[in-house]
């Protein structure tokens, strides 16, 4: 068994769905059409009817490879993003060891413009930079 805390917006939404089926507090929450455990592949099954459904009025979802590891592997990098702290990040996927979850912790663009932020811009002994801003390599690297 695994505790997770879960954003407000997922309770309420959670909450929600017990008013309109009611279950026991030892009963599932999400089952299939039979009652039983919605299963790993019934998960993927649900997820891809929603994506074909959505993918109606937002044409571009047809060529995306929508799973449910990809919503885990964006919540990872988000919270890895954020900021927080890599072992959280490993009990909350469940993982064995970092190793695992450092698989979601490549630094990405805003990551490395935060660590920069962050560093000291060197400078001459006037207290100047030793260099000048130019708006090409500015703009250059902006697209890196």
């Amino acid at each position: 068994e695994r505790i997770c805390p879960l954003w407000p917006e997922t309770v309420m939404l959670l909450k929600k769905l017990l008013e309109r089926q009611p279950r026991a507090p030892d009963q599932r929450l999400f089952v299939n059409r039979y009652g039983e455990p919605l299963s790993a592949s019934g998960v993927r099954f649900k997820l891809a009817a929603y994506v074909k459904a959505a993918a109606e009025t937002m044409p571009t979802l047809r060529a995306r490879h929508v799973t449910p590891h990809a919503f885990r592997h964006a919540t990872a990098v988000h919270l890895i993003s954020a900021g927080v702290d890599v072992t959280v990040i490993r009990s909350w996927l469940g993982h064995v060891s970092l190793d695992m979850t450092n698989h979601y912790a490549r630094a990405n663009l805003e990551t490395k413009r935060k660590a920069l932020e962050k560093v000291a811009v060197p400078t001459t002994p006037g207290g100047q930079p030793s260099w000048k801003r130019d708006a090409s390599v500015l703009a250059w690297l902006d697209t890196l």
